[in-house]
């Protein structure tokens, strides 16, 4: 055998010595996460959330992100958060009653707090930037509600298919917000899924699940979900204080006839607050409300209710400026009535 035929094995000996040795100074070699991975990590910051309703249509659970390690919950604004006791329930099973902090009518979105310490959350990052039509996703909820105590949230794995503003109803009620939201190839339009996390696959949150919506103009049911910007500004409005606080609830209540908003009757618990009509002559007439409106704010605060508009108007004193917001045809409306007169007064 040449010297050279003896070389070549010594010198292959030699190389793979020296890349062993090159990694075990660079240390351990990372590697992508599995998608199985990716979704444990990212389901342990989304919680259930457990409220009013209990009737077809009016489901008492929808689901919520925890987006700091101190308990704010960022989830959607519905009748479910109608309920003077609100159960948020983690990925391990714990359960904590929360409170409203507040709501942005103009993208449905809502904040809740727990008391908790060191709790697993999926950051809010304002300036992340928009994903692109095309991008694999992950949509994390407890949809029909199927997941209880320590029962992980279901995974969806689909794409975005476009970002788009969105031109959506639900019945005859035309959703408020206009902004960009990703419309998505799996269907997320199910009960339980709203406030639901959207994640990519390196489990950064990217979008917060709509709610159940039809497209304006087809009628078809719409997957989408919107953008974490938005979610982002809504988060600091409503934790700033420049969106609307709740009402505290079980005090003085006044009734809105008196201004000549007469509502829809209360048929449930939990009735939305509509305008029925309004009376001829009155304040609500003169400001210019109209059958239909959806009443969602009494002086920037939230009413998700008939109960709660009317304990709204009760904390104001007598000749106190009323400011009602309804939205109408899909558009947020400042309606100003007035000073709000005495309870004994005749409408």
């Amino acid at each position: 055998m040449s010297d050279t035929m003896r070389a070549r094995p010594a010198r292959a000996r030699g190389a793979r010595l020296a890349l062993a040795l090159a990694l075990a100074l660079a240390g351990p070699v990372s590697r992508a996460a599995t998608p199985g991975e990716t979704i444990a990590g990212a389901a342990r910051g989304v919680v259930k959330v457990y409220g009013a309703g209990g009737v077809r249509g009016l489901e008492a659970y929808q689901t919520g992100i925890l987006v700091t390690p101190a308990g704010h919950v960022v989830t959607v604004l519905s009748t479910v958060l109608d309920s003077d006791t609100i159960d948020c329930v983690l990925d391990d099973g714990r359960r904590y009653p929360a409170r409203l902090v507040g709501a942005d009518p103009a993208r449905e979105l809502a904040v809740l707090a727990i008391e908790g310490e060191d709790l697993p959350a999926l950051p809010l990052v304002a300036d992340l930037p928009r994903v692109a039509p095309g991008t694999r996703v992950l949509a994390l909820s407890n949809l029909f509600g199927v997941a209880v105590g320590d029962e992980r949230v279901s995974a969806q794995h689909g794409v975005i298919s476009a970002v788009v503003p969105l031109e959506a109803r639900r019945g005859s009620y035309e959703a408020p917000y206009r902004g960009t939201v990703y419309l998505l190839d799996c269907t997320t339009n199910n009960p339980g899924s709203p406030g639901g996390a959207l994640i990519d696959f390196r489990g950064r949150l990217v979008g917060v699940l709509g709610k159940e919506l039809r497209a304006s103009a087809s009628g078809v049911w719409l997957n989408y979900a919107l953008p974490i910007d938005e979610v982002a500004k809504a988060y600091d409005d409503i934790v700033a204080g420049r969106a609307s606080a709740p009402v505290a609830g079980g005090g003085t209540r006044f009734d809105p006839a008196l201004l000549g908003v007469l509502l829809v009757p209360d048929l449930l618990d939990r009735t939305p607050p509509f305008l029925e009509a309004t009376r001829a002559g009155s304040a609500a007439a003169a400001a210019g409300l109209r059958a239909d409106d959806l009443l969602v704010a009494v002086n920037g605060r939230t009413v998700p209710s008939r109960r709660a508009v009317e304990e709204a108007l009760g904390a104001l004193a007598t000749g106190d400026p009323v400011r009602l917001t309804v939205v109408r045809g899909g558009a947020i409306v400042e309606c100003d009535l007035g000073p709000r007169p005495a309870a004994g007064e005749a409408p």
